[in-house]
Parts: C-alpha cells; sequence; structure tokens
C-alpha cells in the first residue's frame, strides 16, 4: 500500500505534502526532525491521507496537491479539519488502526 498524506501546523498555517510505502514510519520521521522541511514545523498534524495499491497512483496525486488547484481543492476538502487541528484528528484515530 502507498499513501499520499497531509500534514498541517496550526500555528505556521503550513502544509507538508508527501506519499509514502509505510505512513507510521514516516510520521514518526517527521515528528523526530528527520525531514528538513518540517523541521522548522511546530507541532504538526496528520490531517489527511489517502490509501493507492499503485506507488505511481500515490506520486500523481501528491504532485496534484502540491499545485496550486491542488492546493485549493485540499483546502477545501479539509475546512473543518484545518480548524480541529490543536485536537485529535479523525486521520490521527484512523491511523491508529492500521497498526
Amino acid at each position: 500500500m502507498y499513501y499520499t498524506y497531509a500534514l498541517y501546523s496550526a500555528e505556521d498555517k503550513k502544509f507538508y505534502i508527501g506519499y509514502t510505502e509505510n505512513l507510521k514510519r514516516r510520521l514518526a520521521e517527521h515528528n523526530s526532525g528527520k525531514n528538513h522541511t518540517t523541521l522548522r514545523f511546530s507541532n504538526i498534524n496528520l490531517i489527511f491521507y489517502e490509501a493507492f495499491l499503485s506507488k505511481n497512483d500515490a506520486m500523481r496525486r501528491e504532485r496534484y496537491f502540491k499545485t496550486t488547484q491542488g492546493k485549493k481543492a485540499l483546502k477545501l476538502i479539509l475546512k473543518e479539519s484545518i480548524v480541529l487541528t490543536g485536537s485529535v484528528t479523525v486521520a490521527q484515530q484512523t491511523l491508529a488502526l492500521l497498526v
């Protein structure tokens, strides 16, 4: 399984979009400061992810979300979730079920 995911920092009001084969490991890397881009973010939260069978599909979706049109679409999809980043999000609760 491959995942396209979005992290959000409420304090910085910034998104990080990525893809990975192992979502739990990748999130641990972000939280431990192993990612150069998110190292500067404070209090990042997983607010969105999608699962794909194909690596190419996950990469294509990541590229789309990094475009201007894709960013607008993602913000529209996640309008409520962005407000709730101070609490445990649905994405984080769902991720716990993937163990």
